[in-house]
């Protein structure tokens, strides 16, 4: 607009709203913070729609599109649609692919909140859950009904840290014309990518290793081009698209994840290697050790170590755990994982607590399970650290 062509309140709308000049591409992409684009004409609005152009939001914008081209490439999968959370990257996913009659095959060591939504929310609308034991390969084909549409696991259990076998269970639910929907977020692309083993739908929840700064909150679904149209028709019906500072600040920190995890995993092995020597430990769970059940399977599977993730029995004494959570000097309680430092999690109080005690018992978990998150920390600070807070059960 040509200076003071109108009145001031109505300049104040127009004036440097569009720059002006020849644009060359920046170093860092910038930050689409609007919710709308505009059009020259009806002509134009046609055109934006028919070439699926940038219009509204809700229904595309550039950094979201841009995490989603990053996380696909990460995935090996063929598109992306990107999240509001990593609940709201599960839910879309099921509920795209899910109709009334259909059965969900879940395996029975998943994240509470995931429970929840198949128990509380999917029986709302017709969708049976099963819950069987997925290190039980024959459990789990006999679990199989005429209807199984979906079976569902999480590559890395939170938080006993079982592993799956993705390519048998792929197995099975191909066998059966049924996909297999895995949460990864407990690995990552960088230990493995479930599409290049046989899944049919990859979630991750990006808020944990992917952003890796505990600082956002988004989540993916990654998986074939025809699921992923599914998914996002019924994404922009619901609104559980991400925004753009969320996505823009989530694709920064991508771009570090292979350094940072591999780091991690490093440090969870040797730390999971002190504890287990640890005269106060009961046991402990990560998948780099002789001792975990599926030692051979995470070795078969996995690339760039085990993971960072693990967690480990105290004794059941709510006074030592306090007393331990106080002397610790570098790890902290957060309800959150995957960031840059170690972090601490009692399942019991937080993450499956609204698991009913039965099942939880049958799940594993404890009132002495601590699930740990780790950090990339010189690791023999952290052992030093662990160990000398763990001497309150002397």
């Amino acid at each position: 607009m040509d200076e003071k062509e109108f009145s001031r309140e109505t300049e104040i709308l127009y004036q440097g709203a569009h720059i002006k000049g020849k644009l060359v591409t920046p170093e860092v992409p910038p930050i689409y913070l609007t919710t709308a684009f505009n059009a020259e004409d009806l002509d134009d609005v046609s055109d934006m729609y028919a070439v699926k152009a940038y219009t509204y939001i809700r229904t595309r914008n550039p950094n979201r599109n841009t995490l989603a081209e990053l996380v696909t490439y990460l995935e090996k999968g063929e598109n992306s649609i990107i999240c509001g959370s990593g609940m709201a990257a599960i839910s879309t996913a099921l509920l795209s692919i899910l109709k009334n009659g259909d059965h969900l095959l879940s395996d029975s060591k998943l994240y509470g909140e995931t429970i929840d939504l198949f128990d509380k929310v999917l029986v709302r609308y017709g969708i049976e859950t099963t819950y069987v034991d997925f290190n039980d390969l024959a459990a789990v084909e006999s679990a199989v009904k005429p209807n199984t549409k979906v079976l569902y696991c999480e590559t890395v259990s939170n938080p006993m840290i079982t592993v799956v076998d993705i390519e048998a269970i792929a197995d099975i639910a191909h066998k059966h014309a049924a996909k297999l929907v895995v949460d990864n977020t407990f690995t990552s692309s960088v230990v493995i990518r479930p599409l290049e083993k046989g899944a049919d739908v990859t979630i991750n929840s990006l808020t944990k290793f992917a952003n890796g700064h505990s600082d956002v909150i988004a989540g993916s679904v990654t998986a074939s081009g025809d699921i992923i149209k599914n998914a996002y028709g019924l994404q922009v019906l619901l609104g559980t698209t991400v925004d753009p500072f969320t996505a823009w600040l989530c694709q920064r920190g991508i771009r570090t994840m292979d350094l940072r995890v591999q780091k991690q995993s490093d440090n969870a092995a040797k730390l999971a290697k002190a504890l287990e020597a640890n005269p106060y430990v009961l046991k402990v769970n990560h998948p780099s050790l002789e001792s975990h059940p599926q030692h051979a399977v995470a070795k078969r599977l996995f690339e760039n170590g085990y993971g960072a993730m693990l967690s480990y029995v105290m004794p059941d004494s709510r006074e030592k755990i306090n007393a331990f959570m106080r002397k610790l000097k570098i790890a902290r309680y957060a309800m959150t994982l995957g960031g840059i430092r170690t972090t601490l999690s009692h399942p019991v109080t937080s993450s499956h607590s609204g698991v009913p005690e039965e099942i939880r018992q049958k799940m594993g978990i404890t009132f002495g399970l601590m699930r740990v998150s780790v950090g990339i920390e010189n690791p023999d600070d952290l052992i030093a650290d662990f160990n000398q807070a763990l001497e309150v059960f002397k």
